[in-house]
This record gives structure tokens, sequence and C-alpha cells, in this order.
């Protein structure tokens, strides 16, 4: 049996080996459904640190995510050897597009990508590198831990499609989640937003814009027309009525062919998200009225008038954590074991802790040094990453 003084020396994580790992982890390609080629490489890092072959699942949620994929979210279970609830770390597999073929290079306490024209990837290779770090450091050195479950999701990037499509019955019924993610590793997400996505297809009447435009029912029109209500209504950006808060966006607007022909088709895809879901439904209302009041407006000569058809999904729902949560206090009790003062944080974007939330697994969200992802002026902190792979050895083990 391990004694107090040995068990403190071990949470101390090897961190060049972890540094090592992220380097590894980010050149590997893996945009949103294509994470089949980094899967792998976590899978083989487990087997090689003594991880049983029966211990580690990929669960079916490419098949049932809207665009398909290569392979499911990845889950490695460890009985616990000593007793307390289950405890789940996480991460997310893919990146986005502007990462593929990221090749980090280290800097001093940064690194970033040393080709200008792609993103680092650290977003999230830096997370998923802080979990299975943990995972590797509990196998080769035998820690002491309460019972495990490590999650690998796919299809972050794209609407958290796959922890949205998870098989919850492959985590054991962990008690409680830890998800690593973008940022500081001291600062701790308890609370997100809620987010609702609409696709919307305007049909209009297409004729000659020169010889006969009267005929023509234009689907510009109607899309700038019901745009042009929202925003005088203050229904879109920053929407704010009285003491109820929320967001919407028309983010994409393709239609059209030619300047000669009035345009019978326009294609928009548009978002509404708060904290408070009778808020956001409220939103998604008036979005939908706007549209359906500007296709009733527009007529052509003939009196003919064009159609909406509006289709919508719920992208992920709200959640806020009370601060006494079990999961709340041993982040901060593990944050400040390292030093650091932790700093409760609620998001208005969305995390895979919307969905483990909502299946009914309280999940704190916590960074790993990452900034400005997405871009090509993505860099990871050494210094942060290192922290997070302090902290996360913290969670995964009976050190508090």
């Amino acid at each position: 049996m391990s004694s107090p003084a040995k068990t403190e020396r071990m949470l101390e994580p090897d961190l060049r080996s972890a540094v090592e790992l992220v380097l590894q982890l980010m050149p590997i390609p893996g945009r949103s459904g294509e994470e089949g080629e980094v899967s792998q490489f976590v899978r083989r890092e487990l087997l090689r640190a003594g991880a049983a072959a029966s211990a580690i699942q990929t669960d079916s949620a490419h098949r049932r995510t809207p665009d398909g994929g290569q392979t499911g979210n990845l889950v490695f279970s460890l009985p616990g050897t000593v007793r307390g609830p289950r405890r789940m770390l996480s991460a997310h597999l893919d990146t986005v597009p502007i990462c593929v073929g990221s090749r980090p290079l280290r800097q001093g306490d940064v690194v970033r990508s040393a080709d200008p024209a792609t993103g680092l990837g650290a977003d999230d290779r830096a997370g998923v590198a802080v979990i299975l770090h943990a995972a590797l450091e509990i196998l080769r050195h035998g820690l002491p831990h309460p019972p495990l479950t490590f999650c690998w999701f796919v299809q972050e990037e794209t609407g958290l499609h796959g922890s949205r499509c998870l098989t919850a019955r492959r985590l054991g019924k962990p008690a409680m989640a830890f998800n690593w993610d973008g940022g500081s590793p001291a600062k701790l997400t308890i609370g997100a937003t809620g987010g609702y996505r609409l696709g919307i297809e305007i049909g209009g009447l297409a004729s000659h814009a020169g010889n006969a435009p009267e005929y023509g029912v234009s689907a510009i029109a109607i899309a700038a027309l019901a745009i042009a209500d929202l925003h005088r209504g203050g229904w879109h950006g920053d929407v704010r009525k009285g003491r109820q808060r929320g967001t919407s966006n028309v983010g994409v607007i393709r239609g059209g062919d030619a300047t000669n022909v009035v345009t019978d088709c326009v294609r928009i895809r548009a978002e509404a998200r708060s904290h408070q879901p009778r808020f956001r439904q409220r939103i998604v209302a008036e979005i939908e009225k706007a549209f359906r009041r500007a296709a009733a407006e527009v007529r052509n000569a003939a009196g003919a008038t064009g159609r909406v058809q509006i289709d919508g999904r719920l992208d992920y729902e709200s959640f806020r954590l009370n601060e006494r949560e079990p999961c709340v206090r041993l982040a901060a009790d593990a944050v400040r074991a390292i030093g650091r003062e932790p700093e409760l944080a609620v998001t208005n974007g969305g995390l895979d802790a919307n969905w483990l939330v909502k299946h009914g697994i309280p999940t704190v969200s916590l960074g790993c040094g990452q900034r400005q992802p997405h871009t090509t002026s993505e860099t990871l902190s050494v210094p942060d990453f290192e922290d997070a792979c302090r902290i996360a050895l913290r969670l995964a083990t009976t050190g508090q």
C-alpha cells in the first residue's frame, strides 16, 4: 500500500512526457467526422501503458449524427482501487478544418503552428492529451484512484454531436464529470447557454429581371425584409427584453445564380441562444414570424406570394450547476492544490458539458491553455497546459 508521501510525489505528473504527447497529437488530421486516426492513436497509447483491450470501447454515436463519420466516442473505463463515486474525465477529439496540416513548433513557453496557413489544433488536442496523460500516469505507476471513465468525444465542433448521441450506458454511471476544452486551467465553467438552430428555405417565383420583373417573387427580397424586421424589433444580435437576455444570428445566406433572374430560392441558416429556455423559444418564434410575414408581403403583379419552410432543432440545452455541487468543489480544490485560484464562469457558448448534464452527469469544464482557437494565430501556453495536467491527475486520483 502506498504511503501518503509517496502518493503525493506521484501526483506530480511527468510534464515532459505530457508536452511530448500533445506535440504528437496536434499534427494528426481529425476534422469533425474524420477522427479515426486520432482515436487510434489514443487507443494505442492506452494499450502500450497496460490497459486491457476489453476496457476500451467505441460507441456508435457517429451512426446517429447528422453527417455520419469514421468513428464514435472512445471510452476507457477503470475499476476503482479505492472506494468512491465514479468520476469521468472528457475532451473532444476533433479539430476545425483550418487545423489540418498543423506543424506544432515550441518557442519557449508557447506552441504555435510552424505553417502560417494553418491553425495549431490545440483546441482540443490539448484536452485530449490532458486526460490521456492522466490515464497513462495511473496505468504506468499504479496510482490509487476511484472508479474512472475517460471519454473522448467526436464531432464537438459541428454541434456537440458526439456528446449528444453518446451511448450513455457505456460510461458506467459516473456521478460527476470534468471536461477539458479551451482557456485557463483555473477557470471552472459551471454553466452554459442553450442553443437552437434553424434552417430556413424561402421559395419565390423566377422571372426575367429586365423584361418581366413584376411577375417574379424575389426570395432575396423576402429574406431582406425579414432580417430588417428582426433588426428593427431588437430580435437579431444581442437580444434584451426587460430582464430576459439572449442572442440570435442569421449566419448563412445562399441563393441566386444571375443578376438578370428574379431569385426563386434562398436558403438561410440561423440560430438563437439563451440561458432561459422560454426566452430562447420566444426568440425562435419571432424569427419564424418575421420570415412568414415577409413571405406574405412580397407579391407579384398577379398577387402570388412566396413561401417559407422552417426546420429547427435544439443543439444543446442550457445548464447551471450549484457552486456546492461535489464536482465543482472537487475541481476548485484541485485548482487551489496547485497554487492557483479558481474562477467560476458561465459561458454563452455550447460545451460537451451541456449534453453530459442532460444525460444526468453534473459536469465542470476546465481549460488547458489554448488561445485564439479556430484561427491561424492559435497558440498553446505550455505552463497552463502543464497546470491542466496537474489538475487532471489530482481529479482522477485519491489526492485532494
